[in-house]
């Protein structure tokens, strides 16, 4: 191993340890502990019962018996009774509710944190045939940043994790079966997470397509069980669905990404787009249609590049570099889901070992987007201003409100716009160098 690729792998293991470490102390510490876990395992333990999961009377009556030592006053800790995941996801958590609280919630940490590093190893490995120093020190940077995943224990950690390792066996067509269940879990947990990296495996074209395909088959296999025992237990569903849904992100919701929410800012905040044009206007007629708009407009730019370009690994990175920030911007996304930004650092690496402007910039994007976006970096922020003690005058408020709201989104917005405009310029030069 050359001195290189040592320093690189060091500053993956040092962000690893920090990612582990700070995240199993906040999770011990926090009065959200394990929040997000109890959302899918509640729920999957009423399915059980026979109870409708989509009923919040019926999840709130089984999560209080069992769990009956959380704080309850908590919003963010009572909404685990609103269900808002789809039938298929079922398929994944059920096992878990078949087993004790103790056991299930130490299976469900470990997934996340072993298929996180795992994919990340993996990640870097790739990129460090370019700039292993580069490659270790962002995927460290995320990861010591990203222990929000493991104080909530949320279903994007596993849904990306799986996600990305299922993209490596693609990419190197070794462990493709494998390669092939990982991904149809990870979509069938968090679709709106890791469908558009799906998407680019289908428009690809070629052996890209016929893994999409296959995954796309698995997907719908293991999901016909789940919604099938759904229907019987739940026929009315859908509208329980809807109306969960409707109930988080209205007006002043957790999930409302206007300037009133009770959770769309601070530590976990939001990061799709309708949160910082609802500063300009709080209307969900408008800052949705906007940010339809800007995504529509981008996607179908990249989708029009996949289709006309002809696939090589180093545009396959730059792909997929585009879309893993763009998926964040349309609708519903928290901190949790920039773990997807893993995916960008391959491209960042091979753009930084070409040299010139463009490989700065590759770097100078990637960095500020992996330190934006990160819990510690928000939970160090936090705590420095409220160590200064700052009036509460409406200038103070109002210059607070713009660094929360604006940051994230548009720093994802710039890592879209510019691998995006990297992506279409390959296609009208030769294909760049090959990853091996």
């Amino acid at each position: 191993m050359t001195r290189a690729r040592l320093d690189g792998l060091r500053f993956l293991l040092l962000g690893s340890l920090v990612f582990i470490l700070l995240g199993a102390a906040w999770e011990n510490a926090s009065p959200l502990s394990m929040v997000d876990f109890r959302v899918v395992y509640y729920p999957a333990r009423c399915l059980i019962q026979h109870c409708d999961p989509y009923k919040e009377s019926e999840v709130l009556r089984i999560s209080r018996a069992e769990g009956g030592d959380l704080p309850w006053d908590i919003e963010k800790v009572r909404h685990i009774s609103r269900y808002i995941y789809l039938p298929p996801a079922f398929f994944f958590t059920v096992p878990f509710a078949l087993l004790p609280w103790g056991p299930a919630h130490i299976l469900w940490l470990t997934l996340i944190v072993g298929s996180l590093i795992f994919a990340s190893f993996l990640v870097w490995n790739l990129g460090a045939e370019y700039a292993p120093i580069i490659s270790g020190g962002l995927i460290g940077l995320l990861l010591a940043n990203g222990e929000l995943i493991v104080i909530t224990a949320n279903a994007a950690g596993i849904a990306i994790g799986l996600c990305i390792i299922a993209v490596l066996c693609f990419y190197r067509e070794r462990f493709v079966l494998f390669g092939i269940l990982c991904f149809a879990i990870s979509l069938a947990l968090k679709p709106h997470d890791t469908g558009l990296v799906w998407l680019y495996f289908l428009l690809a074209g070629g052996v890209y397509r016929k893994r999409a395909l296959q995954t796309l088959l698995v997907t719908v296999v293991l999901s016909v069980p789940g919604v099938l025992w759904v229907w019987r237990v739940a026929p009315d569903w859908v509208q329980e669905l809807h109306s969960n849904i409707l109930a988080f992100s209205a007006h002043g919701g957790i999930n409302d990404p206007g300037p009133a929410s009770t959770g769309g800012h601070g530590v976990g905040m939001l990061l799709n787009l309708q949160v910082a044009i609802s500063f300009f206007r709080d209307d969900p007629r408008i800052y949705n249609a906007v940010s339809y708009f800007i995504f529509a407009l981008l996607l179908i730019v990249w989708a029009f590049v996949t289709l006309r370009s002809r696939p090589s690994p180093a545009r396959t990175w730059l792909a997929l570099a585009a879309i893993a920030p763009l998926t964040m911007l349309p609708f519903y996304h928290r901190q949790n889901d920039t773990l997807l930004l893993l995916l960008t650092v391959p491209a960042c690496a091979m753009l930084w070992a070409k040299g010139g402007r463009i490989g700065r910039l590759a770097l100078l994007v990637n960095a500020a987007g992996l330190v934006l976006t990160g819990f510690l970096s928000w939970e160090l922020f936090y705590s420095f201003l409220i160590s200064f003690h700052l009036s509460a005058t409406w200038l103070s408020e109002q210059i607070l409100k713009v660094v929360q709201v604006f940051p994230t989104p548009l720093i994802l917005l710039v890592m879209s716009i510019f691998y995006l405009w990297v992506y279409a310029r390959s296609c009208s030069t030769p294909a760049p160098s090959q990853l091996q």
